[in-house]
């Protein structure tokens, strides 16, 4: 499968959620949408970027996008995670790595000095006509929150 890129429309995909939801891309045309990609859930950093995709939801949802945070964790896992963290957007299973290599976010990484392969932090903005407009990769998570929203509000202002 070819990695997506700046200007190209996204293939089709769906996948499971927490709350027993199934993301279905085509259904979300008309949206904006960001998918946040994150290594594991209720590790410090990933709590962190989480917490404050949180604290900015409202804002996203005012300007007409829908969030999901994407990782290889079990929906059981996800489900404590969103639960603890009071996140008000679904978090997307991804075991077999699908929206992972959609998005080419599998990276080798090093994980206290040991090579693994894992998920490369990065978000993806998609506009409603399901075309990849922004996307940030090797992130680092203070401020990134803020910095995304910041480029929907850039989108929506090119857009009229």
């Amino acid at each position: 499968m070819e990695r997506t890129g700046i200007g190209q429309t996204v293939a089709p995909f769906t996948a499971a959620a927490t709350g027993g939801e199934t993301v279905d891309s085509a259904a979300l045309r008309g949206r904006w949408l960001l998918l946040y990609f994150y290594p594991k859930d209720a590790t410090p950093g990933c709590t962190s970027e989480g917490r404050d995709f949180r604290e900015l939801h409202g804002e996203f949802l005012a300007a007409g996008a829908v969030l999901y945070g994407v990782s290889r964790d079990s929906l059981a896992s996800h489900e404590k995670f969103r639960a603890k963290e009071g996140f008000p957007f679904a978090l997307i299973s991804d075991p077999d790595e699908t929206l992972c290599r959609l998005f080419d976010v599998i990276r080798p990484k090093k994980l206290y000095g040991k090579d693994v392969i894992g998920i490369e932090r990065s978000s993806f903005l998609i506009d409603p006509d399901g075309v990849l407009r922004r996307e940030w990769r090797k992130l680092r998570v203070e401020g990134h929150a803020r910095a995304v929203l910041a480029a929907l509000r850039e989108e929506l202002a090119a857009t009229g």
